[in-house]
């Protein structure tokens, strides 16, 4: 935890020729009926910025960048299918390449194979299923301690990976809860993450006048604004005052440990705005709350060291930190240090989480987790803040509106059926549903059934 004292998108991706599954195998003459996973996501809104940010930290052009957003989306959009289709045999996805152009699957059901190919990714066929790997790492979060500091699902090598900071420390875990050696990869680290405690997306703020830690994401609750943070920053309660040490608001409810959640009802002085700030203080907007795939880039914003990015490792994560563990974290390759905490992680324009604990620094690198902001945002019943977008067709003069299960505000998890319309949806990635991404109109979030 980390608290202290398309703008050319479209063109690029068709002048590489590059296209994933959903896109189809060439380019339409005529606009499509319902909107790309890219534009959904609007990859193409990307500020120069984070372009910026992207190329320093990966080694991207911008070209390259607004390419690799571009499939991210599209990618994500094809997992979240493929998933739904394979069921109990879906085994993960990831994306691979400088520019994420390529999406693999793995499937433990070898008829699966060539569906998958058709989709436009790779086939990989292993042996244990997402599910049975999940099911591993929950028995060792109830006996893990600090010698054996994380555990998460690496569907690249199809295992359950405990990392450990002393020789014999995972054998010890695995013996105890009398879990199968083969299943897993042990790996020795020389640092474990812990709350570095310190505070728009990415302002600082502080905690009863001392403590500081970093605004996540602007939300709203009804007529009262405020942000979702860390629960390690501060318990129910907790006054805050803002950057510029101005009286700000308040914790109104924490988690921490089991989740890093919390959020901060601001006083009416302050005003949520649909903005992360970004490098060298630029507004970067957020559009929505779509959580993506494995391999994804994902930039952090945070009030000690400011913008950097990285790719998501692993989702589903869990962590032991001196204080207890924390379960549903991302585990990510960006950097940060103290007084991040809190903090903001956006892929594109889509909030990602926000910044719970890591090792390393911004200096010699390092690792960090973020807690999910979806589940925040439906705990707590907050409304993202999002810049505005195309509202969608709508009825037509004199239609009815199309009615059912469907709101908008409420938060999705994959999964998840809906009415609307007089048919039947079922979500494909988790998202905060909002005027615009109505079923019909965003394939890349809603499959009808």
């Amino acid at each position: 935890m980390l608290k202290r004292h398309a703008r050319a998108a479209c063109t690029a991706l068709a002048a590489a020729g590059l296209l994933l599954a959903g896109t189809g195998g060439a380019i339409a003459d005529s606009a499509p009926a319902t909107p790309s996973a890219a534009t959904t996501l609007r990859t193409a809104d990307a500020p120069p910025e984070l372009l910026a940010a992207m190329g320093r930290d990966l080694g991207l052009t911008p070209t390259q960048a607004e390419a690799r957003l571009a499939h991210e989306a599209e990618a994500g959009a094809t997992a979240a299918r493929l998933r739904d289709r394979l069921g109990a045999a879906f085994a993960g996805a990831w994306v691979d390449g400088a520019d994420a152009g390529t999406l693999t699957v793995a499937t433990t059901r070898a008829a699966d194979t060539a569906a998958i190919r058709a989709a436009g990714a790779r086939a990989k066929l292993v042996t244990r299923t997402l599910a049975a790997l999940d099911a591993d790492r929950a028995v060792l979060d109830r006996a893990a301690g600090p010698a054996t500091p994380v555990r998460y699902v690496d569907p690249r090598s199809n295992t359950l990976v405990v990392e450990e900071t002393e020789a014999g420390a995972a054998a010890a875990l695995l013996a105890a809860t009398g879990t199968d050696p083969g299943r897993v990869t042990v790996v020795r680290t020389a640092e474990a993450p812990r709350p570095l405690y310190d505070l728009r997306g990415g302002d600082a703020y502080y905690m009863n006048g001392s403590g500081r830690c970093s605004v996540g994401f602007p939300v709203t609750k009804g007529s009262t604004h405020g942000f979702a943070t860390a629960g390690h920053c501060g318990r129910a309660g907790t006054t805050t005052s803002g950057f510029n040490q101005v009286a700000q608001g308040s914790f109104q409810a924490s988690v921490f440990p089991g989740n890093d959640m919390a959020w901060v009802a601001a006083n009416t002085q302050w005003t949520s705005t649909p903005y992360v700030k970004g490098s060298g203080g630029a507004n970067t907007q957020v559009t929505g709350s779509v959580l993506q795939p494995v391999g994804a880039s994902v930039c952090r914003s945070g009030s000690t060291t400011g913008w950097h990015c990285g790719t998501i490792q692993q989702h589903n994560t869990s962590v032991t930190y001196p204080e207890g563990t924390i379960s549903g974290v991302t585990r990510t390759t960006v950097c940060a240090e103290p007084g991040d905490s809190g903090g903001s992680y956006i892929s594109g324009s889509q909030a990602q989480g926000v910044t719970s604990g890591g090792s390393g620094n911004c200096s010699s690198g390092g690792t960090t987790f973020f807690q999910p902001l979806n589940p925040i945002l439906s705990a707590y019943g907050l409304t993202l803040k999002v810049s505005g977008g195309d509202p969608g067709p709508g009825p037509g003069p004199g239609e009815p509106e199309p009615g059912g299960t469907w709101k908008a505000g409420t938060v999705y998890a994959a999964g998840a059926t809906v009415t609307h319309g007089g048919a039947t949806y079922r979500c494909l990635q988790g998202h905060q549903a909002q005027p615009g991404w109505e079923p019909p109109n965003v394939p890349a979030l809603w499959q009808r059934v």
